[in-house]
């Protein structure tokens, strides 16, 4: 792979979502993951909350099986998750936020107000081997707690620059570019994702210190238009002419 190139990571939740919706088992997350491989990702994300209302234990199970690419499991620092991961030995752990009222995550996570919380989890999951990235906001407080945290990734929350429109958006990425350099110089690894859309990904994907996107949500909706492949074909395209590959 070009030393340019920026990873694609696929979240399948909100193909369980609509699975979930009337029950079943259609459509399938697994399934969804494999044909992302076909279209060009390089990893598969699933969130398991606490309340299941997408992904479930089952799709976790599946996915670490049979899905020929790493996965990255989303999940709250809680005992519960923490076990989980533990049990199935996922590529990457990446501790998001959770509160059960949410629609979906709103934020980044605290890791310097919760580093007391954090860091026995933390811990466990690295001592098993598992990669842990933390999602925070790009603020240098909080790369400063994944480092103090020992985690040697963070995912970036790109919500806000999604949100926002012109000067207070170019803002917005003005901060990400920022603390994307900020976590080169600390030696973090850089993931940024929530939000990414074919009209707002290309100028993220140009930041050269990061290394994977994490897309979902947009391409779920997108292939009820286009198909599943197609939607995922297009996002690689785009992420990599904004590397001029």
């Amino acid at each position: 792979m070009s030393a340019r190139r920026i990873r694609l990571g696929i979240n399948v939740d909100h193909v369980a979502t609509v699975r979930n919706a009337r029950g079943g088992r259609h459509p399938d997350p697994l399934r969804a993951a494999l044909l992302a491989v076909e279209a060009g990702a390089d990893g598969i994300t699933a969130h398991l909350r606490e309340d299941r209302r997408h992904i479930v234990d089952a799709d976790i199970e599946r996915l670490v099986k049979e899905v020929p690419l790493p996965l990255n499991f989303e999940m709250a620092a809680t005992d519960e998750m923490v076990d989980i991961a533990l049990r199935h030995r996922p590529h990457a752990a990446c501790i998001v936020p959770e509160r059960r009222e949410e629609r979906t995550t709103e934020g980044g996570l605290d890791a310097a107000g919760q580093h007391n919380q954090l860091q026995p989890r933390v811990r466990r999951l690295l001592d098993a081997g598992i990669r842990v990235s933390l999602f925070i906001e790009p603020a240098r407080r909080q790369l400063d707690a994944a480092v103090t945290l020992g985690a040697p990734v963070v995912e970036l929350h790109t919500g806000r620059y999604c949100e926002l429109d012109g000067a207070a958006r170019d803002q917005e990425l003005d901060r990400l570019r920022a603390a994307a350099a900020d976590c080169a110089r600390l030696g973090l690894e850089c993931h940024m994702g929530h939000g990414l859309a074919y009209d707002n990904v290309t100028p993220v994907a140009a930041i050269p210190q990061v290394k994977e996107l994490n897309i979902g949500h947009f391409l779920v909706g997108e292939a009820i238009f286009v198909g599943w492949t197609q939607s995922i074909a297009e996002m690689r395209r785009l992420m990599d002419a904004a590397r001029g590959l």
